[in-house]
Parts: C-alpha cells; sequence; structure tokens
C-alpha cells in the first residue's frame, strides 16, 4: 500500500511540474496572442478614441497579414496544431487529479483554459478543411463549402460556451487559483471574440483566399506578397480596389498579354519553317495556313480575354463565363473547319484536268454546300452544347414538330430534291446555253435550291430547281458536231433553168469541200459510253453532218433554193464566221452562173383588147 501511495504521488507531482511549466511558457501561437493583447487594450478604461482607431487599424491588418501567412505555407499552419493537443491531454489528466484533490478553483482554472485550445482546434480543423476545399473545388463549390465549414465551427463550439462564468468574478479569495482562474475565463472570452472575427474575415475574404490560393499553386505567392508590401502597391491598390483590381492584378494581365503575344510570334515561324520543309502537299499546307491565320488570331485574341477575365474573377471559373467562352471556341473551331475544307476543295478543284474530268462542276459545287451545311449543323451543335442545352430534348422535339417543319418547309425541300433530280438526269451543266419558258442564257450554277441564268442581255435569272426540274429544257450546248446553217435563196423567175441547175450544183460542191462545213466524209472521235444504250449515237453524242441543197418551192415572186448544212464547230463565234463565207461564196456562184437575187415584188399585166 505505501508504495502504490508513492507511485500515486510521483505522478501527481510529475503532472503538476508539467502543468506549472505549460502555464509558464508561452499558451498560444504569436497570432492569438496579438489578438488577445489588442482585445485587452480595447477594453481598458482609459483609452482614446484614437488608440481605439489605430488598434482596430493594426488589428484589421493584422488578420490580412495572418490569412497571407497561412496561404504561403499551409503545411506549417497545420503544424501548429500539435502543441494545443498536448497541452488539453496534460490539462485534462491535471483535472482529474485536482478533482480528487477538491482543488475547485484549480479545476475551474483548467477547464477554462481546455476550453480555450479546443476552441483554437476547432479552428485549426475548419481552416484545415477549409485550405483543403480550395485545392480540390472550383469557387463556386468553394462559396458553399466555406459557408458548411464556418456553420460546422459554430455548432462545435456550442458545448464549450454554455457557462459564461459570471458567478467566478463574484468570489473574493486571495487564492492564486482563482485568480488564475479568472484570468484565463477573460482569455477564454476573448478567444471567443478571436474566434467570431476570424469566422466573420473569412466570410469577406472568400475570393482572397481562393486567389491567394491559385497564386500559391502557381507558385508566385512570394512575389505577390513582395509585390503587395511594396509602396506602389500600398499606394494604388486602396484607388483600384472599387474597380476589382490591384497591381498585382494589372501586372499578371501586362505580364500575361506579352507572353501570349511572343508566343504566338513564335509559334507562326515554327509553323512556317515547317511548311517550308515540306516537300509533299506543300501547297495545300500554305493555303490552309493562309486561310485559317484569321480565325487563329481570334483564337488566341479569345484566349487571352479568357485569361484576362479569370485573373479579374480572382481565378474564379462561374459557369456562365465557362459557357460563354467554350461557345466562342466552338464557333471559331466550326468556322476553321470550314475554311479548311473549303480550301482543300478549292485546290483540288484547280488541280482537276478539265478535259478528262469525270465529275460534273455542279455536283462538286452542290457537294461543297452540302458538307458545309452538315459542318453548320454539327458546329450549331456543338455550340448548343457548350451552351448547355439539352440536345436530347432538341431532337425529340424536333421529331414531334418534324410534319409542321415539313409543311413549312416543302419548297425548300421540292428545290433541293429539283437539284438531284437536275444532276442526276445531266439534262443540263454550268456553262450550258438553255432556253426553258422562252427565256435563254448561260448556266451560271445548280445551287440547292435555285439555277441562275446568265440572258445574252447580261441579266441574272434565278429559276427554282422544284420548277426547272419539270419544264421543257432545251439546251444548246449538248452537241458535239453540226451548228446548222439554213438558206432559202430566193431567184428571179426569168433566170434560166440552166443556170440554176449549175449553181446548185456549185453551191454543193463548195459546201461539200468547205473546210469547216460537216459532210458524211467528216471524221469525229465519239465520246466512249458507260454502257448499252438502245439510241442513236450521233444523235446520243450530237452529231449532224447532213448537207442539203435542192430547187426547193415556187413562190410568189421568186424560185427558192434550200440550202441546209451544218458547221463542224458549235461555236456561235466560229459559225458566224463559216456562215459569212458561205454567203459571201454563194454571192460569187450566182454571179458566175448569171442568177439575180429575187425580192418580193408585184407585177402588173395590162390585157389589151
Amino acid at each position: 500500500m505505501p508504495r502504490e501511495f508513492n507511485i500515486k504521488a510521483s505522478l501527481i507531482l510529475f503532472l503538476l511540474i508539467f502543468g506549472v511549466f505549460s502555464h509558464a511558457e508561452l499558451k498560444y501561437d504569436p497570432f492569438v496572442s496579438q489578438q488577445i493583447e489588442y482585445i485587452d487594450r480595447l477594453g481598458s478604461v482609459d483609452i482614446t478614441k484614437d488608440e481605439i482607431e489605430e488598434i482596430l487599424i493594426k488589428q484589421k491588418q493584422s488578420y490580412a497579414d495572418g490569412l497571407e501567412d497561412v496561404m504561403s505555407d499551409k503545411q506549417a499552419y497545420f503544424d501548429r496544431s500539435g502543441s494545443y493537443d498536448n497541452k488539453v491531454f496534460a490539462l485534462e489528466k491535471i483535472i482529474k487529479i485536482n478533482k480528487r484533490a477538491g482543488n475547485t478553483y484549480a479545476v475551474i482554472r483548467d477547464e477554462v483554459q481546455v476550453k480555450s485550445f479546443k476552441i483554437l482546434l476547432n479552428q485549426y480543423k475548419m481552416m484545415k478543411d477549409i485550405l483543403s476545399a480550395l485545392d480540390e473545388t472550383d469557387s463556386e463549390t468553394f462559396s458553399k463549402d466555406l459557408n458548411r465549414f464556418i456553420n460546422q465551427n459554430i455548432l462545435d463550439n456550442e458545448p464549450l460556451v454554455e457557462n459564461d462564468y459570471e458567478d467566478v468574478f463574484k468570489i473574493k479569495s486571495s487564492s492564486k487559483a482563482l485568480t488564475s482562474a479568472k484570468e484565463n475565463i477573460k482569455e477564454f472570452q476573448a478567444i471567443l471574440d478571436i474566434n467570431m472575427d476570424v469566422l466573420n474575415y473569412l466570410r469577406i475574404s472568400e475570393h482572397k483566399m481562393y486567389r491567394l490560393n491559385k497564386y500559391s499553386k502557381y507558385n508566385l505567392i512570394g512575389i505577390v506578397l513582395l509585390v503587395k508590401k511594396s509602396r506602389v502597391s500600398a499606394t494604388l491598390d486602396p484607388i483600384l480596389e472599387p474597380y476589382n483590381l490591384s497591381v498585382i492584378k494589372l501586372l499578371l494581365i501586362s505580364v500575361l498579354i506579352l507572353m501570349i503575344y511572343i508566343l504566338r510570334k513564335f509559334i507562326y515561324i515554327i509553323v512556317e519553317r515547317k511548311i517550308a520543309k515540306i516537300k509533299s502537299d506543300k501547297k495545300y499546307a500554305k493555303e490552309v495556313f493562309k486561310a485559317i491565320r484569321t480565325s487563329i488570331e481570334r483564337l488566341i485574341l479569345v484566349f487571352n480575354i479568357n485569361l484576362i477575365v479569370y485573373i479579374l474573377s480572382d481565378f474564379s471559373t462561374h459557369e456562365f463565363i465557362i459557357k460563354f467562352f467554350n461557345m466562342v471556341y466552338a464557333a471559331i473551331f466550326v468556322v476553321i473547319t470550314y475554311k479548311v475544307l473549303n480550301v482543300v476543295a478549292k485546290i483540288k478543284l484547280s488541280n482537276l484536268d478539265s478535259t478528262n474530268n469525270k465529275v460534273k462542276n455542279d455536283v462538286i459545287n452542290v457537294g461543297i454546300k452540302i458538307l458545309n451545311f452538315i459542318v453548320f449543323i454539327l458546329g450549331l451543335s456543338l455550340v448548343l452544347h457548350f451552351s448547355g442545352a439539352n440536345l436530347t430534348a432538341i431532337l425529340s422535339g424536333l421529331g414531334i414538330g418534324g410534319l409542321a417543319v415539313a409543311l413549312a418547309a416543302k419548297d425548300s425541300l421540292a428545290n433541293f430534291f429539283g437539284t438531284l433530280s437536275i444532276l442526276f438526269s445531266d439534262v443540263l451543266t454550268q456553262g450550258d446555253w438553255i432556253e426553258i419558258n422562252g427565256e435563254q442564257g448561260v448556266v451560271v450554277e445548280i445551287g440547292t435550291r435555285v439555277t441562275t441564268l446568265r440572258t445574252f442581255d447580261n441579266a441574272l435569272i434565278s429559276i427554282p430547281n422544284a420548277i426547272l426540274a419539270n419544264q421543257d429544257v432545251k439546251n444548246w450546248n449538248r452537241r458535239s458536231l453540226g451548228r446548222r446553217i439554213k438558206m432559202n435563196l430566193s431567184v428571179k423567175y426569168d433566170s434560166r433553168s440552166e443556170d440554176i441547175k449549175k449553181a446548185i450544183y456549185d453551191i454543193r460542191a463548195m459546201l461539200e469541200n468547205h473546210n469547216a462545213i460537216a459532210t458524211e466524209h467528216t471524221e469525229h472521235i465519239y465520246k466512249q459510253r458507260t454502257g448499252p444504250r438502245l439510241v442513236s449515237k450521233d444523235d446520243a453524242q450530237g452529231i449532224k453532218k447532213t448537207l442539203l441543197v435542192y430547187l426547193d418551192e415556187f413562190s410568189d415572186s421568186s424560185i427558192d433554193i434550200l440550202v441546209y448544212c451544218f458547221t463542224k464547230s458549235i461555236d456561235w463565234e466560229d459559225w458566224l464566221a463559216t456562215k459569212e463565207d458561205v454567203m459571201h461564196k454563194i454571192m460569187a456562184i450566182f454571179e458566175k452562173n448569171n442568177l439575180e437575187f429575187a425580192f418580193p415584188s408585184l407585177s402588173i399585166y395590162n390585157e389589151g383588147k
């Protein structure tokens, strides 16, 4: 029994010595101690108004400095809480001993001290959760988490503030333990005030914490704090703060703009050098880069603006801003895709040999338009997706309203299918001279909705493809050999029959030997047929070699000779030149055979009695 008593006594002595030592050393970290000192001075009776203002300014600055210290080295802040855990453990042991010994004042003293440490421990726990949330969430989620952690801190502290210890101050005693208890109670009340101040400061410093954490994440916290403590920042920041600006933000934006400008130039130089080294398809690379350079400039500009907005919003990622810039990026991407496809198509078309081209230009043009339309639809879907629209609901809505859309767009659909009908029927193509409904002109383009004609008096006619596909079209270009010359040569009635016969013979011989007139002996290379077709080869490919010169008719005032032949060329100007030459030669033949051209006349005979 004496041995057990000695062991307990030694343990009590050790804990008491440890407890005395723990009270002798610095109880709290420097920040808390400084705040307690400010509160004591503010509660002083003889303090002046100027001193109060000075202390409040220092107190406010101390909170700002404290937050910056925490954000600059978060791990060091986490390590501070360990000393409080040890102190709480020791004090709880001492409290049990004092309770058994009946030391009431000592128990009160140590219980209050434990509560102070636990409030600080709860504060550390809250800050640890807040600092962890900063690294794991966006700004909007962090705002919710911050309020949740603050509310949890208030709930955790509620059991610690149930007793206000007012009765202790009414006790009159010279006990040192009671005096220490009263001092601890004052500190406890000061720590409660400090904790509330911390909670309020955290609420109003939400964006600042998020911003400082980003600086720390980008390894800029040291430079930022150095600039913030400079004279320039101290002078200009109060002026810039109402506009959500600061010296460090302006510096970051300036550096960012400069870096992106240099990077853009550097990228262009690299790309141009790479293009210069390309041996195959070098033309494609140059033309594509030239076409999309403006779009890339805009993309870089938008990216620069996006980063500037990101900095100005304290590195916060607001949903509206994210959606807006994603929509802009999607639109620029669609434009770049559109330009690349069209540049490649343009180069491909320019490289096609028109003499050996088996693909109609109209098919290529319509194909490009359809491809561009698909790019537009996909781009619009992409933009709508980034805007937050529900594409499934939109497509479902289109299915439900498909009938109404079809009815509203029936003319457009009819024109589109008319385009397909024209292309697959091969009735006409770009550059053909056609006649429809009394209108003549050259086909400019077969579009997806209308076909445009350029008339010979230089007017432009647009004909809906649905109408064009169902009309009679006369195509003057669908001939390979033979453009017709038809004349009626009128000879006077007093001409001799032998002279007329000789003239007809000479005209026929002249035409058969004319190098620009098609005859049955004219050779022509037929186009290769793609398959068996039960039609005349000459008629299918537009070949005419008919040559007719005959006495045709006894008209009212002349004897008519029919001249019917075809030129080898189907070109209008060549046809006019050949026709003119034939007419001159016919005039020479008439003169040679003593024939005169007749003109409409009326002879009156007076029969005498």
